[in-house]
């Protein structure tokens, strides 16, 4: 009996000290779900899926699985189907500092013929924004504090369509600021997961949820992907309809 107590008590001693090494090594994350897009249901979004709204026929190229804008002229690129109940996965990289862009939803074909007719750049609807750090960098600097409007962390926001944010709110009261900061620098890849049902949207930055909101109207209608000025970069762009 005192050598299974010894083999007992030694075993757990060593278990200890792994768990320990474990608990204190700063190498370690703590765990985020991160939705990859693969799975029943779950569809690849590539070139013929969508289609130039009000961009040049050189703004967007897809090679290799990678969507490369040049962020000129300022414009969109919309989805060729309208989505009601949705899952969105998309990667995004920022090539140039302070680069903007962003990822729309439940754009109308009404607000797309209007920007076709060249009235306006950009679509109605609710704007994932996509952000480089160094926008919001740029703006304290040249303000001398720090923005209280917008973040380059992933903010969700109608445009000319309604939305109540889920908190911390903005104080003009129409943006849902992130909880967290966690999105990554410029040539660094970041992670959206978006998910779209019943006029509510919720978004996960790099694997957790950070903002969205509710009661949105329109609550259904286009995807966009925004050129705004500055080159970006998308891929493993994929889809799942939900009831």
């Amino acid at each position: 009996m005192k050598t299974t107590h010894s083999i007992i008590r030694t075993g757990f001693v060593f278990l200890l000290l792994a768990v320990n090494v474990v608990a204190n090594d700063d190498t370690t994350e703590t765990p985020r779900a991160f939705v990859d897009g693969n799975g029943p249901g779950w569809k690849a979004l590539g070139e013929s899926d969508f289609v130039s709204v009000n961009c040049e026929s050189n703004t967007w190229k897809w090679v290799d699985g990678v969507i490369h804008c040049t962020g000129r002229p300022v414009g969109v690129i919309s989805s060729k189907e309208s989505y009601t109940n949705f899952e969105l996965v998309v990667e995004w990289c920022h090539l140039k500092h302070a680069g903007n862009s962003g990822v729309f939803v439940w754009t109308s074909s009404a607000s797309l013929e209007r920007l076709r007719a060249g009235k306006g750049k950009l679509p109605d609807g609710i704007e994932v924004q996509v952000l480089d750090l160094g926008y919001e960098t740029n703006w304290e600097k040249k303000k001398g504090k720090k923005s209280d409007w917008f973040t380059s962390h992933g903010d969700v926001f109608p445009v000319r369509a309604k939305m109540k944010p889920f908190p911390p709110v903005a104080p003009n009261g129409t943006r849902s600021f992130p909880s967290k900061r966690l999105s990554k620098g410029i040539n660094e890849w970041n992670h959206y997961y978006v998910r779209c049902i019943n006029g509510e949207v919720r978004l996960w930055v790099n694997g957790e949820e950070v903002s969205g909101g509710t009661d949105c109207k329109p609550s259904s209608g286009f995807l966009c992907l925004e050129s705004e000025g500055s080159p970006i970069q998308f891929r493993n762009l994929r889809i799942r309809e939900l009831p």
